[in-house]
């Protein structure tokens, strides 16, 4: 009886605790005017719209997610094999600059260096008389994924709202006032392509019809069709050449459709105009309410499956771009929470099962020519989009990214074939809707052969997430593939007794001691890429019981990579050889890929490295761009150190061009690289998960990163490997009061906790011992690290923590509470 009352007083907070819908909104006193970054972003994984929420000329700029210029191609280059031994001549003499050169003239591609995401057009509404108005207020409710515009002209009040459905391929918009018969306003279409077919389709329909671009020898052949139709309550509708008119009606529904050509990246057979309206027809049926309906709940089974409260103080009443402004000095944790969600929102918006991946900027983009091409920079931008998927409970919508990496899969062998002489697939560092694999924008970036590499590392964790065996023997073959180029890649250094990637590199730097060239031999990332590989191939092998022979051969070639080393300067070495400079302060910090995304560098099990990781980190400083930043509260949350982790965020949170060196956020609080990128909100997302629960060191690991300024909070619906969901978790002075996780699987579930705890209900907690029974917590042991003479290292300082092992029952929900 004493348990239980004790349970009941701790509970009882913990269950009225959770994120009011009231912090859940992005919302503004003004319109965006002509700046795109104030716009509101809205989308459903295929069509993206941005709201500017401007009173006489209202603008829905639109994207679809297969509008791309070009068309099926290839960018190999065949001379690359015959040049291979004397780039790597070159490197292993020390002559870099000339290796880079030579890779320059014979390896890099001299076809297209990829193709461009491209916008489909504006959908644009004019409201005549609507240039005095007051008590203007617009928002973007991320709980519900509508926004909303409110005005008040001649004394009537104006409402628009807009979503694009999740249950219907449509964006649908909703025109209203309070008085009766005052809705009058003129609608058409704008295209930045070159000829578009703009016209009318019946009284009430207007279509938009285009082809993207031509791009570097590419032609561009894929065809789109973006239809609006429109229904009113009374009033009349007319229309011209090129528009239609609404005037004196009660309300007005707007319906848009778009549609491609697009089947796969080898297929453009289908047809862009039977699809749109097929959608539209669908969509047109439904009542405005019906829709909205529809839209919400499907939303709702994926954003509500996680509740972040930090807590609120005044600071949360102003409009957002105020809250951003005064972040930096003000005591506003909800903006945190909010943040966190707005992530979790923008993935939800812009990556949908059968969908393409989320891009450089998501599924939004006004530019024919975007930066970067607004394409898939695989050497971190794209896997960064994808960190918060598995962590924040939202598993399927790494489905398109998962796709993405198999078509790699199939077209990297072509690559690994000619332009290296290897088995299995690889892809260089960037990709595009065409799954292009072939090295690009010159070899001091595009040399980097790691993009198979990481990116089959999402398969693996996707099944560590959810122990789908179906799913892992689906996609055996490209783990397996990956591990057959690098078996097959790696080659003999002359001056180390270890197998090395040569030509590599560590994305994008460069020391000064290879003469300012990017190019190298056996970088500490590229070692740390190779070793996953071969771990999850050796892993997935064993569990599929399959392959036992390649499997083998595997552990063998992995014994011969070159282990971590700490360099003179305490760091982890970026490269083979000690020439880090504790003055770099480069954005890329690749070399701790090792520490996260993958889980090489422990603080228990390689407790040198940790700490020379920590010093890279203090030796690069916080001062980084967009994305960077989103690594970094990754990296220190990782580090067990969550003031530094809050530190980044305030400085991931400050509006764009105040931090000197880049980074910030725009008044939308889309990340700037700058401009706008958008895997740093998502890196920012996955960071503030990793702050609260970690699962990648053989244990869950509760609140590994709390800082002070959030030192109460409550969250729920984290996952960790081993699908154990943490269904609830509330902390108090940075200590768990209580949690409740869910095992989804059974197993062993070891617990890594900052206070002693003890289990409520039926079951034994016990203090843990030896290694975590449970498969998907096993890690492969790296090399001992190699120490530098010169070396000395900073003992760590880690918070204290606590070790249980309970055995679960697949289903069963276990609550833990603080123990007196």
């Amino acid at each position: 009886m004493k348990r239980l009352f004790y349970f009941v007083i701790f509970f009882i907070p913990f269950m009225l605790l959770g994120q009011e819908p009231s912090n859940l909104k992005l919302w503004y006193d003004e319109p965006s005017g002509e700046t795109w970054e104030n716009a509101i972003p809205i989308g459903n994984g295929r069509i993206g719209t941005m709201v500017y929420g401007n009173v006489p000329k209202e603008i829905f700029q639109l994207n679809e997610h297969t509008v791309w210029s070009g068309s099926p191609n290839r960018n190999d280059n065949p001379n690359a094999l015959e040049a291979l031994p004397e780039v790597r001549k070159f490197i292993f003499d020390g002559e870099y600059k000339a290796a880079e050169q030579l890779a320059n003239e014979k390896i890099m591609s001299k076809k297209s260096q990829g193709q461009m995401f491209q916008p489909v057009g504006n959908l644009e509404l004019h409201f005549p008389g609507h240039e005095k108005f007051e008590n203007y207020y617009r928002d973007l409710d991320i709980s519900t994924a509508t926004s909303k515009t409110t005005y008040k002209v001649h004394g009537i009040n104006y409402t628009r709202e807009a979503f694009v459905s999740l249950a219907d391929r449509v964006l649908v918009i909703k025109l209203s006032a309070d008085q009766p018969g005052k809705i009058s306003f003129t609608s058409n279409f704008t295209s930045p392509h070159l000829e578009p077919q703009i016209e009318p389709q019946g009284d009430d329909q207007l279509s938009l019809w285009g082809k993207t671009s031509d791009h570097e020898g590419v032609e561009g052949k894929v065809e789109f069709n973006a239809l609006m139709r429109l229904k009113t309550d009374n009033g009349s509708i007319t229309k011209s050449d090129s528009s239609i008119t609404v005037n004196k009606a009660d309300s007005a529904i707007l319906m848009v459709s778009i549609a491609t050509n697009f089947n796969l990246y080898n297929d453009l057979s289908g047809d862009e105009k039977e699809r749109a309206i097929v959608y539209l027809d669908y969509a047109f049926q439904k009542d405005y309410e019906q829709l909205k309906s529809d839209h919400i709940k499907k939303y709702q089974t994926l954003f509500n499956r996680v509740v972040l409260d930090l807590g609120t103080t005044d600071a949360s009443k102003l409009p957002t771009d105020e809250r951003l402004a005064n972040f930096r000095n003000t005591n506003d944790p909800s903006f945190v929470a909010l943040y966190f969600q707005y992530g979790r929102y923008l993935l939800i918006s812009s990556s949908q099962p059968g969908g393409q991946p989320a891009n450089l900027q998501g599924i939004w983009n006004r530019s024919m020519k975007p930066a970067w091409d607004s394409k898939y920079t695989i050497n971190i931008n794209a896997e960064m989009n994808y960190w918060p998927t598995e962590r924040t409970n939202l598993s399927e919508l790494h489905e398109p990214f998962l796709k993405m990496v198999q078509e790699l899969s199939e077209t990297g062998k072509e690559t690994a074939k000619v332009m290296y002489g290897a088995k299995g697939w690889m892809a260089h560092h960037n990709t595009d809707i065409w799954r292009a694999t072939g090295p690009i924008d010159g070899a001091f970036w595009g040399i980097w052969n790691g993009g198979g590499a990481w990116t089959s590392q999402h398969l693996w964790e996707h099944y560590l997430y959810t122990g789908d065996t179906s799913f892992l023997k689906s996609i055996y073959p490209a783990l397996k593939g990956a591990a057959e180029f690098y078996a097959d890649f790696l080659v003999q250094h002359p001056n180390y007794p270890y197998l090395v990637i040569a030509p590599g590199n560590s994305p994008e730097n460069a020391p000064e001691a290879h003469q300012g060239s990017s190019i190298t031999a056996g970088s500490t990332m590229d070692n740390q890429l190779v070793f996953d590989v071969f771990s999850t191939a050796i892993q997935a092998s064993k569990i599929l019981g399959v392959d036992s022979d390649f499997s083998d051969s595997l552990v063998n070639i992995r014994t011969k990579l070159p282990p971590m080393q700490i360099g003179k300067y305490n760091q982890l070495q970026e490269w083979l050889d000690d020439v880090d400079s504790p003055e770099d302060k480069h954005r890329h910090i690749s070399h701790l890929y090792g520490l996260f995304p993958s889980n090489q560098i422990s603080p228990y099990r390689t407790p040198k490295l940790f700490a020379a990781s920590r010093n890279t980190l203090l030796q690069r400083g916080d001062v980084s761009t967009g994305w960077s930043m989103g690594w970094k509260v990754n990296w220190w949350a990782k580090m067990q150190d969550g003031n530094h982790a809050y530190k980044l965020i305030k400085d991931q949170l400050t509006p764009v061009g105040i931090n000197q060196g880049g980074g910030g956020t725009y008044n939308n609080l889309f990340d700037a690289h700058p401009p706008f990128q958008i895997d740093g909100n998502f890196g920012c997302t996955s960071g503030i998960s990793e702050m609260l629960l970690q699962s990648s060191d053989g244990t869950v690991h509760l609140l590994p990163a709390v800082p002070d300024a959030l030192a109460y909070g409550y969250v729920g619906g984290l996952k960790a490997r081993g699908d154990f969901e943490l269904v609830s978790l509330e902390w108090k002075d940075k200590n768990l009061v209580v949690a409740s996780i869910k095992s989804n699987l059974g197993g062993n579930l070891r617990l890594r906790v900052p206070n002693a705890i003890e289990l409520i209900g039926t079951g034994t907690l016990k203090k843990a011992e030896g290694e975590n029974p449970n498969p998907f917590f096993y890690v492969a042991e790296t090399a001992t690290p190699i120490i530098s003479k010169e070396a000395t290292l900073e003992n760590l300082k880690l918070e204290n923590t606590l070790l249980y092992d309970l055995e679960t029952e697949k289903g069963r929900t276990y609550t833990f509470i603080m123990k007196k």
